[in-house]
């Protein structure tokens, strides 16, 4: 039996077919204190690195993935790769409150 590519893989080629913005995706990209491209998203996923994986998601796997967007401000995606495009759950900005610093791991409650 063959091996499944690793998410980040899985993700990147979906990516390249299509990408589907769900609609809680463009709402949160779209608050006027994010304003969080298309672009941007896709630089995150083109380039940026796995922070989380959800392989038992109940929306089937997904990942978070951390990039740096405009000014080099980082972005995290949440999103899941189906067999013709990947779905962009969400995006965001992380908050240093929750994140440690650089934003890869969450910070202890």
């Amino acid at each position: 039996m063959r091996p499944q590519p690793d998410i980040v893989e899985r993700v990147r080629t979906a990516s390249a077919k299509r990408r589907l913005y769900l609609p809680h995706a463009l709402r949160q990209m779209a608050r006027p204190d994010r304003m969080i491209t298309t672009k941007e998203v896709r630089t995150v996923i083109e380039y940026g690195d796995l922070v989380e994986d959800y392989p038992d998601d109940a929306r089937g796997p997904s990942c978070l993935m951390l990039g740096f967007g405009e000014g080099g401000r980082p972005i995290h995606v949440v999103c899941a790769p189906k067999d013709e495009y990947l779905a962009i759950i969400t995006a965001y900005l992380p908050d240093s409150h929750e994140w440690a610093e650089g934003f890869k791991q969450r910070r202890s409650p």
